[in-house]
């Protein structure tokens, strides 16, 4: 079947459906089965939503989505997405196992897995960052200026549950690239492109070390993602421990922003079951270590370890035999159809009313109930919601559930990557994003696109020559850990108050972040700081 691959969309849903449409009319392409989109999907509904977007001001617009959400457009073409750095936050929140956003528009939530005319695809949500983690789950709306980033976040839980799977994946989506991808294409041109990745080239350490680990494991087919701006393609061989076993391969693929004059979509042909179902269906391994995993869900911004074989864990397998799955389907009826249950959870954003005053709400969405009820998991929302009411209730002298839903986050670990975060003094306006303005590698906001026979991206990618993986692509658990382990025992136990956006009062803090010492300005040299000049390291457009 046809699948259309998309960058970046940055809220230029109908600039994509536009150019597949386009195809279709000039060259005489059918419109795809499938579109997949590799993050920064921008689902904003309204006002409310924008104040939860992690963007620059002069990027925080509607953009498209919404009449899609109100019903006034329908997707042509069945759409699945994953989250990146910039989405609509307290929206894809509603739904941490997946589900619609809109009328033929899929998200695959923190991670999943779903089915599609027999081919199974993968997605893991948010891009990674070391401090970040090993936190549970413990952002909700409304966000204060470090939530409204560590919520698209990738989280280890996600991972874990991810490297339960045994079954072979056709297709996996993440936004950043696993690191140490770009040794495997044709690094020259990349690097041509993008001069400033050079050292980090260099050094092994541009990427997601737990994209790596799950790209080791999974061995998917095909591995698409986005967030560096640059069409690159890639093909891996990887290790085999059985001589009579042929190696596994995998063909990645990142691809640009929408943009005009930008490689931000490719079509590919992938072989599917002729006889499967032609609607999107759950995958029933993947419920199946849903269902394992249930317990070990958690909302603490404290950090914590998964299971490991280490002699402190009495369970550290969580993957799934074949009767578990057995009993999946069994329990489902063998259907296990995804069902057409979206519906409208806010007002549809019109612009004669002003909604400027929108304030960003926790909200439990139904479709996330139901999936829960149906297969007997917890709702991270409604665990979190319950939390909340239980901190009202018992006062303020309920120290120890209070600091379990710390939403400032709990004194972080040394990252993995330098950090300004001198623009977010106490005199920063809470209900304000500020962050600096893009460097001239971002255009500025989307303009009009109209695609022309020469600005369409080819077809076909070219692939480099077939490498071995390296050892060094795996993260252990101790690979976010500082070395430092006392020092910072020791730091933990010093903890603030952190500061409060409107709203936030409903939730008492205890633990907050570490007290920095004001030894003056620092200078920090920025990672891909010509693409990614801002504030903070996490606003790539």
């Amino acid at each position: 079947m046809k699948v259309a691959i998309a960058g970046c969309c940055h809220g230029a849903l109908d600039k994509l459906y536009e150019t597949l449409q386009f195809l279709e009319e000039r060259r005489g392409q059918a419109l795809p089965d499938l579109l997949l989109c590799a993050g920064d999907f921008q689902a904003v509904r309204d006002a409310g939503d924008l104040r939860c977007m992690a963007v620059p001001a002069k990027y925080r617009q509607l953009g498209g989505f919404a009449r899609y959400y109100s019903g006034e457009k329908k997707a042509p073409v069945l759409t699945i997405f994953i989250g990146g750095n910039h989405e609509a936050s307290n929206h894809l929140q509603e739904l941490p196992y997946g589900g619609w956003v809109a009328p033929n528009i899929y998200y695959l939530g923190y991670a999943g897995v779903v089915k599609y005319r027999g081919v199974r695809i993968g997605g893991l949500s948010g891009i990674f960052k070391s401090h970040d983690y090993r936190k549970g789950h413990f952002e909700c709306p409304p966000y204060n200026q470090q939530t409204i980033r560590s919520v698209y976040h990738v989280r280890n839980i996600e991972v874990f549950k991810l490297k339960q799977l045994k079954q072979p994946m056709d297709i996996f989506m993440s936004h950043d690239w696993p690191r140490s991808i770009y040794h495997y294409g044709n690094k020259k041109l990349l690097l041509k492109k993008k001069s400033f990745f050079l050292q980090e080239v260099e050094s092994n350490t541009l990427g997601s070390p737990a994209a790596s680990e799950l790209l080791e494991h999974l061995k998917p087919t095909y591995w698409f993602s986005a967030h560096l701006h640059v069409k690159f393609a890639a093909w891996m061989q990887h290790k085999t421990n059985c001589k009579d076993q042929q190696p596994k391969t995998t063909k990645f693929l990142a691809l640009d922003k929408c943009l005009p004059h930008r490689d931000f979509l490719q079509i590919v042909e992938i072989p599917h079951d002729a006889n499967a179902s032609a609607h999107l269906e759950y995958d029933p391994e993947w419920i199946a270590v849903l269902k394992a995993t249930n317990r070990l869900i958690n909302i603490s911004a404290n950090s914590w370890n998964m299971p490991e074989n280490n002699g402190l864990h009495e369970k550290w397998d969580y993957s799934v035999s074949e009767e578990d799955i057995k009993d999946v389907l069994e329990e489902a009826n063998h259907d296990l159809q995804v069902p057409n249950n979206f519906s409208a959870m806010v007002a549809c954003y019109d612009a004669n009313t002003s909604q400027q005053r929108t304030e960003p709400v926790h909200r439990i969405n139904p479709q996330t109930t139901e999936f829960c009820a149906r297969f007997g998991l917890t709702d991270i929302n409604a665990k979190i919601q319950q939390l909340k009411e239980d901190i009202l209730g018992h006062g303020d002298d309920d120290e120890e559930e209070e600091e379990a839903i710390d939403s400032t986050g709990s004194a972080e670990e040394p990252s993995d990557y330098s950090t300004d975060t001198s623009a977010l003094s106490s005199s920063v306006n809470p209900d304000e994003i500020i962050l600096d303005e893009d460097s001239a590698d971002d255009e500025g906001p989307e303009t009009s696109l109209d695609p022309t026979p020469e600005d369409s991206s080819s077809i076909s990618a070219t692939f480099s020559d077939i490498r071995i993986l390296p050892d060094s692509m795996t993260v252990s658990p101790n690979d976010t850990v500082d070395s430092l382990g006392d020092e910072l025992e020791k730091s933990n136990e010093k903890k603030q108050p952190g500061d409060q956006s409107p709203g936030e009062n409903l939730l008492k803090r205890i633990s907050g972040e570490k007290k920095e010492e004001n030894s003056g300005p620092k200078r920090i040299k920025r990672r891909n700081q010509a693409i990614y000049a801002s504030k903070d390291e996490d606003e790539v457009e």
